[in-house]
């Protein structure tokens, strides 16, 4: 099958170090399983200038052809290929797929939201995305809690929405056992912005004498999170593989943050073995539900504590890993793939 993906959320090179990976993710699952695919990453030269992103000249780089624009994709280039399915995700690339004429399947991200619900794009690119909603074949909410708050919006789409959860390279899911050992390890990690509420997570854990506090991650706020608690310890950004070996030797992932799409980071801390909290109403909540396979909690410190807490006095923790490890092995890259491809095709005339 001939797969052409229309987004600007996509690394043109290797070393991006900021550009999420999830729609990569879904490529190279979609090229291993045989599909030849071609990225079209549309760039508003503005909002890429503003969202501080990399910048490249328009051309082609392997796979994926850039084209920045001046002016929001009043007129896009026509196709020099047909493809047998157009997957259309973040708001550039639902608007250029739409002024294609042809038929393609959109994507419900938490950027989109912030579009449709925002004030400040009610101007032009609000409208634009509700022209793309109202004519693509199919939507896809990147997560539960995405569609429902989608459909909140536009409950008339409700017979063509779906969908698409990312997925874990199934190699690193592992099962394990709760010891029930005097020192609780707890871990978080992410960018330190104000929407992952890492600080909550420090405040919560001083309450507790028998947990110990690890934080993965570097950003703007850093300073003041390391001013919250001397006992905390900072690892700073380290390499992918060993924030999945600090997991394995963690007991508890906690990360309270607001406004995710998705939050790949919680998937590969349940495959490490973790007991894993989320935010209510939040990113993975849907998948992770409170004390049968997780837990969720509000992202303020009372809430955090009071979770810290449950889980602490939780009688059946194995219960929970074994949940968990169960529900992640049907959240493995290839099938997660294998099911938003199927899905979409089935809209494609």
């Amino acid at each position: 099958m001939k797969i052409l993906v229309i987004t600007d959320l996509y690394p043109v090179k290797a070393e991006e170090k900021y550009t999420p990976r999830t729609i990569e993710a879904f490529v190279k699952s979609w090229e291993k399983q045989g599909h030849e695919v071609k990225i079209i990453k549309p760039n508003f030269l503005l909002n890429s200038f503003l969202r501080k992103k990399p910048f490249y000249k328009t051309g082609t780089y392997g796979k994926i052809k850039n084209i920045n624009f001046l002016l929001p994709f009043l007129k896009v280039p026509a196709l020099e290929y047909k493809p047998d399915i157009i997957l259309a995700h973040m708001p550039s690339g639902l608007i250029y797929a739409n002024r294609l004429n042809l038929p393609f399947c959109a994507a419900v991200h938490n950027s989109d939201l912030e579009v449709l619900t925002g004030p400040i794009y009610k101007i032009y690119f609000r409208t634009e995305l509700e022209k793309a909603y109202r004519n693509a074949d199919k939507i896809f909410a990147r997560s539960e809690v995405l569609k429902r708050k989608f459909l909140k919006l536009y409950p008339q789409y409700e017979n063509k929405t779906f969908t698409a959860p990312s997925g874990i390279n199934e190699n690193i899911i592992i099962k394990r056992e709760w010891y029930g050992k005097d020192k609780i390890k707890v871990l978080t990690c992410g960018q330190f912005i104000k929407r992952k509420n890492l600080d909550k997570v420090i405040k919560a854990c001083q309450n507790f004498n028998n947990i110990e506090l690890t934080v993965i991650g570097s950003g703007k706020l850093e300073k003041e999170l390391k001013k919250i608690s001397p006992a905390v310890r900072f690892t700073g950004q380290i390499p992918h593989k060993s924030v999945l070996e600090i997991m394995r030797a963690s007991d508890i992932f906690v990360l309270p943050s607001i406004n995710e799409t998705f939050g790949m980071v919680y998937l590969e801390a349940m495959a490490s073995g973790c007991i894993t909290v989320c935010t209510k109403d939040d990113g993975i909540d849907g998948i992770i539900r409170d004390e049968i396979n997780g837990f969720v909690t509000t992202p303020d410190v009372s809430g955090i504590k009071n979770c810290l807490e449950r889980i602490l006095e939780y009688t059946s923790k194995q219960d929970i890993l074994d949940n968990s490890y169960n529900t992640i092995l049907n959240y493995t890259s290839d099938r997660t793939a294998e099911s938003y491809l199927s899905l979409a095709y089935a809209a494609s005339p």
